[in-house]
């Protein structure tokens, strides 16, 4: 036979990158299904009233070279100039050790947020190192894992200074030197909560008449000041002090702590974190031990497991939001996991002495410039600068900025004739002498006198754990970073089955670009014409955004999916305050509804309502009619969480809709179950005005352990107006939140096309479904939709197993472990239950092993119910067995074969946690959430 040619492309995969199921393996799962195919499992799963009538057209899928050399294009869009712009984003650089075995590694970035402690010691490690720099530079006692931006980390200090003063007063202050992003989003969080904000200059400060203060240091344009005599006076008068700090100034400059500041927040993304035109970075937030059970966020804390073994988990108020609802001191969902990690290792790799040095070198290198141009007879300021410097120009202030631009660099503009400039770790001597000439300016001095305030150098010692003394040789740093990962469980690893949190494949051709230096090293605040490419990425993913949904308008500030319903709100609020109906302010939520949803709706200003739900799991329509009727005048909106959190597609959505519009309110999805709506279901036709779109769920960002995450928010045309920064307010520091990571998204759609994301959500439903068959009987499904099906989760009901054999959705979850699973999402929305959510990248294969493992399990929980198995001394009760419970005695009435190798775990590469089960009572009782001894470590590498 002769040599002929075929079509296959080695890189040509197509759908079947994200989609698990072959189609030999679809056709077993249609018979366990009983359905002839995927078209009448879809019909039986989805409402007919509310389908699109036309298929998802966005172009035919690209193959892999094609999309990166469609990226190419656009990175080549973005000019990279190197900016002294500041306003508190800078030049870094990430250590190529950290990019490659952190940012780059899937198993840092395809984690899941650490919620099971004995599957997430390696991340939590980590964020403990974090939070101890935090606490170690701001000198407080107490310091959470990150928060989602520096802008929103001030605003959340803000209300939590509220919750916590002793005075009475209804304003806070706000020092005129904090950057504007940052005064901007904290006039946003105030408005809607009756908080008067005064900006105004430190020495305007009436301690009297605030709550609190926030001040910035250093200011934003470079002023170096001492706010000890401002804070002490607020203490005076029972008010708090705030100050945003740059961690790098504090290795030079006398700590928060040490002026008596009761909460410090900042920004670490000049930790090794690029710019990223915007992020994601993560902030911090530290804070007087006496106040730590009121700081938001998540807080990693030291514990110990079964065994009395160091063991680290999160402490206190996790998840509090989902818990307290409405009551909750925030809505906040996630934080910078992934970001935090990279800047605790950024300071783990160079060590105290090492990021001292880096700031040296930076506020030397300010110093000659602002003695060069001192010296040429210009207006520098100010007297005490760390790395930002204001130079006064006169007339020739655009003369100066366009021969700055000329050479590749970019300076901001400051008042009408003053030019700003920040240097960073990027700067070089030839970049300083390119500077200087755009001022006229010949000679760069090889020296000059410091600027830092002498009774502001810092005089205490930080990073003093030996954590951050380790041997900095790449090798052993290496090994260090892949000690921490192998102590997780990752989707690298295997399916990680979480309801309503869509643990989906993040491809490698789809995280590629978050790399490259046009996208990672872009400012926020570079000119619009330095940005085309991210405009035109941005643009385009945008406008396949509205029409996956059916908005007419989208924005892509709110870097997470809570911030994500905080501005949808906000732009509802505003809608209405604009036709003069300011008495809206009820928020119906159904009790089916997403946990943030409550905490978001008082954020906003709103008086939430709650909804009753039927039996069956679905809103009870003659509940809302009448709390909407009761509502009147004053229905500002409803927030619907669809498919329901209970997994289902109620038939009666589109008349929620319509009783809502009738009142005069707005339509609020909450889109975190888009996964199962994409190419089937347009929201913005079914009655939404707006919702947020979880791109780091549904649209492949990857969790990174508790974030990234993006939840842009679209809206119909007449809410277009109201989006943040438009009408309602900025929600984040930047104007496209954390824009580094939408290439990603972008990238999903283009390689998918419309066929291949609609055939994602069709496979999502398969693979639910097909769980839930093969699991009913042993277990009860506690929802589903009028024709038996799911939709893309279920919830499998855990609770008569507690009277049948003493056995708790807890001891499940850990047994889970011992398969090689990480367990499903826990007692939410049910208590009790586990909500399990396949997503559509997993094979047959791996939903057959977790269905195994389920199995076994109930077997196991069938022998304690029968008396063949003891019920205090099971492999469920002592779970999650580790490599210690293999060695030495064994007093238990099972074999080790059946604690360690059940059903669904492998033999040759089995994953073991590190831990026994881990203490929460004693961890919280015994707080402690910095680095424990070195000796710690050590006795844990034996």
């Amino acid at each position: 036979m002769p040599f002929q040619a075929t079509d296959y492309d080695p890189y040509d995969f197509a759908n079947r990158r994200h989609i698990g199921p072959s189609p030999a393996e679809m056709e077993g799962m249609f018979r366990t299904l009983d359905v002839p195919d995927l078209d009448t499992l879809v019909d039986e799963t989805v409402p007919a009233a509310i389908r699109q009538e036309r298929p998802l057209d966005l172009g035919p899928p690209l193959t892999e070279r094609t999309l990166l050399w469609e990226l190419r294009q656009i990175a080549d869009r973005n000019v990279v100039a190197q900016s002294m712009i500041g306003q508190g984003f800078h030049g870094t650089v990430t250590p190529p050790a950290i990019q490659r075995n952190i940012l780059e590694n899937p198993a840092w970035y395809t984690a899941y947020t650490p919620y099971q402690p004995e599957i997430s010691q390696g991340r939590l490690e980590a964020l403990l190192n974090f939070q101890t720099m935090i606490c170690d530079l701001t000198g407080l006692e107490v310091a959470n894992a990150s928060l989602l931006d520096e802008a929103t980390a001030a605003a959340e200090a803000v209300t939590m200074a509220q919750r916590l003063a002793k005075s009475k007063a209804r304003a806070v202050f706000v020092d005129e030197g904090c950057h504007p992003q940052n005064i901007e989003v904290i006039r946003t969080r105030c408005a809607p909560l009756g908080i008067e904000v005064i900006v105004d200059a430190p020495e305007a400060l009436d301690p009297a008449a605030v709550f609190a203060a926030i001040f910035q240091y250093p200011g934003t344009h470079g002023t170096v000041r001492d706010f000890a005599p401002e804070i002490a006076a607020l203490h005076e008068n029972n008010a708090l002090g705030v100050v945003i700090a740059d961690p790098l100034a504090l290795t030079l400059l006398r700590e928060p702590g040490a002026m008596g500041a009761d909460i410090a927040v900042g920004s670490t993304q000049r930790f090794g974190v690029p710019m990223g035109y915007g992020g994601p970075h993560a902030a911090y937030m530290a804070c007087r031990d006496q106040m730590k059970r009121a700081m938001p966020g998540r807080i990693v804390g030291v514990s110990k497991d079964a065994r009395g073994n160091k063991a680290y988990r999160l402490s206190l108020q996790t998840r509090e939001q989902h818990i307290r609802r409405e009551k909750a001191t925030s809505n906040v969902c996630t934080a910078q996991a992934l970001l935090a990690v990279m800047a605790g290792f950024y300071a783990v790799f160079h060590g105290p002495a090492g990021l001292k040095a880096i700031a040296q070198r930076i506020h030397l290198k300010t110093a000659r410039i602002a003695d060069a141009l001192g010296r040429a007879g210009y207006a520098v300021g100010p007297a005490g600068f760390f790395d930002t410097l204001t130079i006064e120009c006169g007339a020739l202030r655009e003369v100066i900025f366009s021969a700055a631009a000329d050479r590749g660099i970019n300076l901001r503009r400051v008042g009408p004739t003053r030019i700003g400039l920040s240097l960073d770790e990027t700067t070089r001597d030839e970049t300083l002498e390119s500077l200087l000439q755009a001022f006229g300016v010949d000679d760069l001095p090889a020296d000059a006198p410091h600027g830092l305030p002498e009774d502001l150098l810092r005089t205490s010692d930080y990073l003093t754990h030996p954590v951050f003394h380790m041997n900095r040789a790449e090798t052993e740093m290496m090994r260090y970073m892949r000690r921490l990962a192998d102590r997780d469980l990752a989707l690298d690893r295997a399916m990680i089955p979480l309801g309503s949190c869509t643990m989906k494949l993040n491809a490698a051709a789809e995280m590629a670009a978050i790399t490259w230096p046009e996208f990672a090293e872009m400012h926020p605040f570079a000119p619009a014409d330095q940005a085309q490419g991210y405009t035109d990425l941005i643009d385009d993913l945008s406008d396949r955004l509205c029409r996956i949904t059916g908005f007419d308008a989208m924005s892509m500030q709110p870097n997470s999916g809570a911030q994500g319903e905080y501005a949808g709100l906000l732009a509802i609020r505003s809608w209405h305050s604009s036709r003069g109906d300011e008495g809206r302010d009820v928020c119906l939520i159904p009790v089916n509804a997403h946990g943030t949803n409550p905490a978001s709706a008082q954020m906003a200003g709103m008086k939430v309502v709650a909804v009753k739900c039927t039996e069956r799991g679905d809103i009870d329509l003659a509940d809302f009619r009448a709390k909407a009727e009761a509502a009147g005048g004053s229905l500002a909106a409803c927030m619907i969480t669809y498919p329901s959190t209970h997994g289902v597609f109620e038939e009666g959505i589109a008349e929620a809709c319509e009783i809502t519009h009738a009142h005069g309110g707005q339509v609020y999805f909450d889109g975190a179950n888009l996964n199962a709506m994409v190419g089937l279901v347009k929201p913005g036709e079914i009655g939404a005005d707006v919702s947020h779109l979880n791109l780091h769920k549904t649209f492949c960002i990857p969790h990174g352990g508790g974030g990234p995450g993006m939840g842009p928010i679209g809206v119909k045309a007449h809410l277009a107006s109201h989006l943040p920064g438009r009408g309602s307010g900025s929600v984040s520091g930047a104007p496209f939140g954390s824009a580094s990571i939408l290439p990603i998204s972008w990238a999903y759609c283009r390689l998918m096309g419309g066929e291949g994301l609609t055939q994602a959500t069709r496979i999502a439903i398969l693979n639910a479904n097909y769980i839930a068959e093969r699991l009913e009987g042993a277990y009860r499904v506690l929802y589903r939709g009028t024709k038996g099906r799911v939709a893309h989760e279920c919830i499998l009901d855990m609770r008569p197993f507690q009277d049948s054999a003493g056995i708790t959705v807890d001891d499940i979850a850990k047994r889970l472990m011992d398969n090689g699973f990480h367990a499903p999402t826990m007692s939410f929305p049910v208590a009790g239950t586990l909500m399990v959510e396949p997503t559509e990248s997993e094979t047959r294969a791996e939903l057959d092993r977790f269905c195994d493992a389920m199995l076994s399990i109930r077997e196991e929980i069938r022998a304690i119910e029968e008396g063949r198995s003891d019920r205090d001394a099971n492999p469920l009760k002592l779970a999650p067995h580790t490599v210690e419970d293999l060695v030495g005695d064994w007093e238990r009435p099972y074999s080790r074969e059946t604690g360690c190798f059940p059903a669904g775990s492998f033999r040759v590469d089995k994953y073991w946690p590190p831990v026994n089960r881990v203490d929460n009572v004693f961890g919280d009782r015994n707080l402690i959430c910095t680095c424990p001894p070195m000796e710690d470590y050590a006795e844990a590498a034996e």
